[in-house]
Parts: C-alpha cells; sequence; structure tokens
C-alpha cells in the first residue's frame, strides 16, 4: 500500500477529525531540502552531542567521537543506499535489463535502508579503533546509544513522508492516511512504535545496563537484541519490507529485516552470555577502567630532576 504524500494525515481514534497535513518538502530548492532529511540531520546531532558528553564514562575523548563520526557519515549513507539498493535491484533497471547507475546514486529520491547504516557502522568504528588502538567494544558501547537516540528521532521523518506505516487496523491509536482523493486506509503507525521502542531502549541502556556492565560490548549486545526483537515485531506489521530476493520460508516470502534481526539478537545472546560467564561482576576488565588507571600511573610516576 502507498499513501499520498500531499493529503492530511489524522488519528480519529485519539483525536476526532483533527487533521495535520505537513508538506514532505520543508524548503522547495533544487530537489527539495525534505523535512525527512531535516529531522535525521536533528537525530544525527543529538546523538553526536549525547555521545560526546558521555564519552569519558567509556574511557574515551569527545576528539575521539568527533573524529569518528567525520568518517561514519558519508560511508554510512552508501552503506545504507547499497543495502536498499540490492534488495530493490529491479528497480533500478532500464528497460534492456542493465543497470542505471544515476538512479542508484540518487540518495535524494529516496531509498536508505537503517540496517546498511548499522552494519557499515560496525566496521567503519571496528577499522578506526584499531587504527587509533582504542577499545571497540567500549566505544560501542557508548555509539549504540547514539544508535538509539538516532532512530527514534528520525523514524518521525517517516511520518513527515507518509511512509513505513503497517497493516489495516481499527486500534484506537490507528493512524488514518489518504491513497486517493477519495479512499483513505486506517493503519498501524509503525514509526511511531519503532521510535517508542528505541526511546525505551535508551532509558533500560542508560539507567540500567550501562551503570552494571562488567565487559566492553555489553550495551551493544543489550542494543542488538533488544532492537533485533522489536524490529522482528514491527516488521511483521510493516507492508514495505525489503524481502530477500524471491525466497519463501513456510510459503511466506522473506523479510529481510526480520531475518537479520533474529540472526543479530541471537548472536548478541550468545556474547552477552559467554563474557558475563568470564566476567560476571565488577568493573575491572572494562576499558575506562584501565584507562583511569594508566593516567593514575602516570600521575605518581616521579619526573626525573634535570641534572
Amino acid at each position: 500500500m502507498y499513501a499520498r504524500n500531499d493529503m492530511p494525515i489524522s488519528f480519529p481514534g485519539l483525536f476526532g477529525e483533527w487533521e495535520f497535513n505537513p508538506s514532505p518538502v520543508a524548503i522547495p530548492f533544487g530537489n527539495g531540502i525534505y523535512w525527512y532529511g531535516i529531522i535525521i540531520c536533528l537525530g544525527l546531532v543529538l546523538a553526536v552531542l549525547f555521545c560526546s558528553r558521555r564519552a569519558k564514562d567509556y574511557g574515551l575523548t569527545e576528539d575521539n567521537v568527533y573524529d569518528m563520526i567525520v568518517w561514519q557519515i558519508p560511508l554510512c549513507i552508501i552503506g545504507a543506499r547499497l543495502y536498499y539498493v540490492i534488495f530493490y535491484l529491479d528497480l533500478y533497471r532500464d528497460a534492456d535489463g542493465g543497470l542505471n547507475w544515476g538512479r542508484m546514486a540518487a540518495v535524494w529520491d529516496g531509498g536508505l535502508a537503517i540496517y546498511g547504516g548499522i552494519i557499515t557502522a560496525f566496521f567503519v568504528l571496528l577499522a578506526f579503533c584499531r587504527k587509533r588502538k582504542l577499545s571497540f567494544g567500549a566505544f560501542a558501547d557508548l555509539g549504540v546509544m547514539g544508535l538509539f537516540i538516532g532512530q527514534a528521532v528520525g523514524r518521525w521523518g517517516n511520518f513527515m513522508n507518509r511512509e513505513a506505516f503497517g497493516g489495516e487496523t481499527t486500534l484506537p491509536w490507528r493512524m488514518r492516511l489518504w491513497t486517493s482523493a477519495t479512499e483513505y486506509i486506517e493503519v498501524h503507525p509503525t514509526f511511531l512504535y519503532e521510535s517508542l521502542w528505541n526511546l525505551a531502549g535508551l532509558a533500560l541502556l542508560y539507567f540500567a545496563i550501562s551503570k552494571v556492565r562488567t565487559f566492553d560490548g555489553e550495551c551493544a549486545c543489550f542494543y542488538f537484541i533488544w532492537y533485533g526483537l522489536g524490529r522482528t515485531w514491527i516488521e511483521g506489521l510493516r507492508t514495505d519490507s525489503l524481502y530477500l530476493f524471491g525466497w519463501t520460508l513456510f510459503g511466506q516470502p522473506i523479510r529481510v529485516s526480520q531475518l537479520l534481526s533474529v540472526a543479530l539478537a541471537a548472536a548478541a545472546l550468545v556474547v552477552l552470555i559467554v563474557n558475563k560467564q568470564r566476567h560476571p561482576r565488577g568493573r575491572a576488565a572494562l576499558f575506562v577502567t584501565r584507562q583511569a588507571a594508566l593516567a593514575a600511573e602516570k600521575k605518581e610516576s616521579p619526573v626525573s630532576e634535570e641534572k
């Protein structure tokens, strides 16, 4: 199902006849500056500011965060676009079956997949930490809080575009969208489900998990388990899923995000269990603890006198 982006949005079960009719284009300049892009940028800025402020809790510095994000932003956009294009490859073919490279590169026409960005972010962070001799696990623990923030905010860009919604429902919080000038559908507001799910994950991570972590990477494990479970549920409600080519399982097409969510959540759970057994309590194994010990050593070491 596709909704028109020039028709109003409403929540009749909550607000009656009240309607909201935003244009997806915030500033009509060039190809247009879309609310989607502005909201994504807002999520990114909030995520970076949060992570830079909390960097010291993980043995890192603000400069580490800013240096890393310079690499992350362009490469993650490329990764998110590649992921989308690979699974929607037929949309980028010409009449003769050849690939239209220009359309593939036209990010401004839409088509980014969050998992493509997350996978790219993983490898970029791994390379960055090896280069700078930083703990990948500690940086990942910090970074996933930024991911929760960015995703919670960014999903509102889907709202402005009238996209990424679920199947039809009669629940009180159903969202009404118009498919033509005279016909509408009332659907699950899955953008809202995922935004709230990410906010709940951030709260659990910030107020609980991060306070009791015993190994670097523990928060990252929680992120993949929490987000994976939520995305598996929410993806099953959506009507615009990416499918795994033409493959089926038990007679049903395989949704790429559901499959990947289950796989990542399962892998994260194994990593969490194994490392919790190795480091059952205390913070001695954490990168921030080791960095604090090194700093104390340097401070206490006697300075040789010049002769």
